[in-house]
């Protein structure tokens, strides 16, 4: 039988307890950045009305991912 590993409750980084929604939501902040970077590099950006919602938009979707596949929140 296979045995599964427990979810983590919190992470500890140098003695630091941090939650695994932390962890997520600056991984997902890391990869919005990239992902702006190259659509400001590739031109996509004008085709946006409003680019702040664009880029709180994918926040949230990259932390989503990242918790779901990646943490395990």
């Amino acid at each position: 039988m296979d045995k599964m590993l427990p979810l983590p409750y919190e992470f500890a980084i140098g003695g630091v307890f941090l939650p695994p929604l932390l962890i997520a939501a600056v991984l997902g902040g890391v990869a919005t950045v990239f992902t702006q970077r190259m659509m400001e590099r590739h031109g996509v950006t004008r085709y946006f009305f409003y680019p702040p919602a664009v880029s709180l938009s994918l926040v949230v979707i990259y932390t989503v991912l990242i918790g779901t596949f990646l943490v395990g929140i």
